[in-house]
């Protein structure tokens, strides 16, 4: 099979729609259950990528969150500590494959991100795995196969039409890639730059230590980025992508965002956090949403009068910023990638408040002294990678 009719595309009215392969070429993917659509397929193949890259890099089973085009989450099959596994609510499951547990770290950083999202996973999807995902609000996964009972439990969900594709771990793209935008065909050569640790040495700051786990830490970063939308920065912590900024206009936006959802993972794993008294039988979907409410700049309107009994068996106690602060200062050892030169210190000053202490960009701008600065002042190690990761 070398095409596939799709129902449309971005949008209903944009038809027709189709994916294929030119000159006759087979398509390496095959659809097992479902009816994947335009967007699903452009999450599915970008976040194979992603996944595919982080397990060469690490050597560790990996699986990311996709939304539209950027990843909401990105980890690898690391352990979960006991608080990790309440947080992203997998503490019933018992113990998880390294591939269950590397899909809990993505889907479980940004909850509210990863809402509806498309599943993609380095290695052949395994029951753990698909537990995990059946009980999950998601559009559908792509791995390189799937273990029989793990791929009947997928093919219950949505009543038979969970979108689950598979796709051939050997595929190899040509060298050279082309899209069209209003008629007119762009060319160019794929990115195909390995991210590894050779791209971590030169380390231009005053503190020159990136321990290996950091490093890890700043590849997978470096990784996350090369399939998120520009310009994007990334952080990550203990094996995963904890706060991505994608598609903002200005890089400081991005700093700032990815670091608030960073702050709000630090912050679900406060005691505080963790005991909110949730009413029996409340929806997932729901409760995520009021935890990111209670931690957030909303949570006063979670605490209102009339609010709060929809989701709290009790009113619970405000979230005081001066506790948030408090929590947060704890925070420490956090990587920080970023797919282009930070151009003003501004960046480094924001990440500090994030628990940020290693950092890879690619250098080059006019103010890099200054940015340096700004580290050796918190005592972070930064490495200048030389490499532009921009992706659209």
């Amino acid at each position: 099979m070398n095409e596939l009719e799709l129902k449309y595309g971005c949008n209903p009215n944009q038809k027709p729609s189709r994916i294929f392969m030119k000159e006759g070429k087979e398509l390496p993917i095959k659809v097992l259950c479902g009816k994947p659509g335009y967007i699903n397929f452009l999450d599915a193949f970008n976040g194979w990528q992603l996944v595919k890259e982080l397990k060469q890099a690490t050597g560790l089973p990996a699986a990311a969150s996709f939304k539209h085009v950027s990843p909401a989450g990105a980890a690898v099959g690391l352990p979960l500590t006991e608080t990790l596994a309440r947080i992203y609510w997998v503490d019933d499951l018992g113990e998880l494959s390294p591939l269950a547990s590397a899909y809990a770290r993505a889907r479980g950083a940004d909850r509210m991100s990863s809402f509806g999202d498309f599943i993609c996973l380095s290695d052949v999807c395994d029951v753990s795995t698909a537990k995990i995902i059946k009980r999950e609000v998601s559009d559908g996964v792509i791995a390189p196969g799937y273990e029989p009972e793990a791929l009947a439990i997928l093919q219950e969900k949505k009543k038979g039409n969970y979108n689950v594709i598979e796709i051939d771990p050997d595929y190899t793209p040509a060298p050279v890639e082309q899209k069209d935008v209003f008629g007119i065909t762009f060319e160019q050569g794929r990115n195909e730059l390995p991210i590894n640790n050779a791209l971590l040495e030169n380390v231009v700051t005053e503190n020159k230590e990136i321990p290996e786990q950091a490093k890890m830490d700043l590849l997978i970063s470096l990784i996350t980025l090369k399939y998120t939308q520009s310009n994007s920065v990334c952080y990550a912590k203990g094996g995963q992508a904890i706060g991505i900024g994608a598609g903002q206009q200005s890089r400081v936006h991005c700093t700032r965002l990815a670091g608030q959802k960073a702050d709000n993972w630090l912050l679900r794993q406060c005691p505080k956090v963790l005991n909110l008294p949730f009413v029996d039988g409340i929806k997932r979907a729901d409760r995520d949403n009021a935890i990111d409410n209670y931690i957030g700049d909303e949570y006063m309107d979670v605490l209102a009068e009339g609010a709060w009994q929809r989701v709290f068996k009790v009113r619970p106690e405000v979230f005081t910023a001066e506790e948030k602060r408090a929590w947060l200062d704890q925070m420490d050892d956090v990587a920080l990638g970023s797919d282009a030169f930070f151009p003003f210190s501004d960046n480094i000053e924001r990440a500090k408040k994030s628990g940020v202490k290693y950092i890879a960009e690619p250098g080059g701008s006019i103010r890099d002294d200054a940015v340096i600065d700004c580290c050796n002042k918190y005592n972070m190690a930064m490495a200048f990678t030389g490499i532009r990761l921009f992706h659209h």
